[in-house]
């Protein structure tokens, strides 16, 4: 039985992660923002709910407190908290988009990174789980032969980039802990505008890395294997 916390959780993928993971048997913390939601969704998740705002840092000490005096340790974080837009290509794309996106998708991984580093290290076999994307690869969007390259959320993209790079960052830094940057499957969530396959199957290879008992880490991974950076 592992130890997890997972932000952002309260629907989309967080939620059908925190659910397949409790229906393992192991225990997890549902970050939500919202309180209300996230009880709710904790309940139906037979998780449990603590208030977690990744942009605040109060917030995040809260809840990082809050797991240390519930269990005293951490084996698995699970950074999924995210935010999307979408505007066509870098010249209709402002820096307040940025700043806007990057406070959640990086600053916000930061955050709950550094504060649980504490809980982690008194884990066992302990791993951050990063949420990535291919649109954050480098080669993938370059290449014209990839569905990646006909997309452009520039803001998007940079900030799963600016992520995957700190992933390799942390797992230099902290060698006693397995780090990996995970892109989900294309799922039909509200992050998405509803395109793409179902949510319970999208989330397999995040699953797959909280629960394996060994592993690489400062890895860039799919379901079907290693992405390219």
């Amino acid at each position: 039985m592992k130890r997890i916390l997972i932000t952002g959780a309260n629907k989309g993928l967080g939620f059908e992660a925190t659910r397949q993971l409790t229906a393992l048997g192991h225990r997890v913390w549902l970050g939500s923002r919202d309180k209300q939601r996230g009880e709710q969704a904790a309940q139906a998740a037979a998780a449990r709910f603590v208030p977690l705002d990744v942009t605040d840092d109060a917030s995040v000490a809260a809840a990082a407190e809050e797991i240390r005096q519930e269990s005293g340790g951490l084996d698995v974080l699970i950074n999924n908290a995210g935010i999307a837009a979408f505007p066509d290509g870098a010249g209709q794309t402002d820096a307040d988009t940025f700043r806007n996106l990057f406070e959640v998708n990086l600053f916000g991984v930061v955050r709950v990174t550094q504060a649980c580093l504490p809980l982690l290290q008194d884990g066992r076999l302990p791993v951050v789980i990063n949420v990535s994307s291919g649109l954050g690869s480098l080669a993938l969007v370059s290449d014209p032969a990839r569905p990646e390259a006909a997309y452009s959320p520039v803001a998007y993209c940079s900030s799963k980039a600016a992520l995957n790079m700190l992933t390799v960052q942390y797992a230099k830094s902290f060698p006693e802990i397995r780090f990996a940057a995970i892109s989900p499957e294309l799922a039909a969530t509200d992050l998405t505008g509803f395109r793409g396959g179902p949510v319970e199957s999208a989330v397999s290879a995040v699953v797959a890395a909280a629960v394996a008992e060994a592993g690489p880490t400062g890895i860039f991974a799919a379901a079907d294997g290693p992405l390219p950076w």
